[in-house]
Order: C-alpha cells, then structure tokens, then sequence
C-alpha cells in the first residue's frame, strides 16, 4: 500500500467510494452522517487543489480516501466534557473511507498521518461505532465532543506518537 496526494483523475473513483461509504452507514447504525450527497464533489476538488486529499492506492485501485490537514481545525478550539490531550500543533483527518473493511487499510492511513506530524486529532459522529472502534483499537484516546458548522456534535479523539 502507498498514499499519495490525490489527483482529479482519481475524482469520480473517489466519489464512488464516498456513495459506497454512504450506504455502509445507512445500513449499519448510522443513517445522519453523510446525509445529502457529503461530501460533495466541489469539496472534494477543492481539497485536491490545496494538497488536503490523499488516495490509499493497493494494487493500482484507490482503498481509501482521506482529508488531512495540518493547522488548527476551527472547530476543535472548544470541546466540551473532555479535554484535548495536549494543545500542541497537530494535523486533522477529516473523511476516512475505505473500500473495503476489515483489511487494515484505514489503519495504515491513520498510522501515516501520525507519522507525519506527531499529534493527530479526529471527530466522527456518535453512531459511527465501526469508526470509534478503530480509533480506540489505533490507540487513539476519547477528549469529549465538539461542535461541527452545521450545529450538530461529533465526538473527538486525539493520538499522540510515542
């Protein structure tokens, strides 16, 4: 397996596996994130653009897609019921989907933005068990809950490398 940044050629494969991650949580406990068409292609793109998206590429087939981003995420500067585990600068992984479950992808791509800056924080919705299951597995330690743009709540976790 190798990341590397994402391309526009990669664009409708990437949307394809967004779709595809749409329905998995539908049909396992998760039916309000992602709702609409998020994340929508112009996001997408424009991440592309400014070098925050990054394809997993197995066998020549992109396994998953995330966004990450180093710099502070505006709404990580308040978290209720917790506390972050440090305030040092730290990177962002926003968006993980894979392809396929069960087959160690997702780990290698949170164990790659780790290895590219230390300090990594993440947020998911309260019925995303597959996703909080992973991160509890990487090793990456509930802070509380934040507040997303749109008002609702996310539970965030943060990691920090040894």
């Amino acid at each position: 397996m190798e990341i590397r940044p994402t391309t526009k050629n990669d664009l409708n494969e990437v949307m394809a596996l967004y779709a595809a991650a749409r329905k998995f949580m539908q049909t396992h406990g998760n039916p309000t994130q992602w709702v609409n068409g998020y994340p929508q292609k112009e996001l997408i793109a424009r991440e592309i653009d400014e070098g925050k998206s990054f394809v997993c590429v197995e066998d020549h087939t992109v396994a998953a897609v995330f966004s990450f981003i180093l710099g502070d995420e505006p709404t990580y500067k308040i978290i209720y019921d917790g506390a972050w585990v440090n305030e040092a600068p730290y990177g962002t992984i926003h968006r993980i989907c894979v392809r396929q479950h069960g087959r160690g992808v997702a780990e290698f791509c949170l164990q790659w933005c780790l290895e590219r800056c230390g300090n990594v924080r993440v947020d998911t919705h309260r019925d995303n068990l597959p996703m909080q299951n992973l991160l509890t597995k990487c090793g990456y330690i509930y802070c509380g809950w934040i507040m997303i743009e749109d008002g609702s709540e996310r539970i965030a976790f943060q990691k920090v490398k040894e």
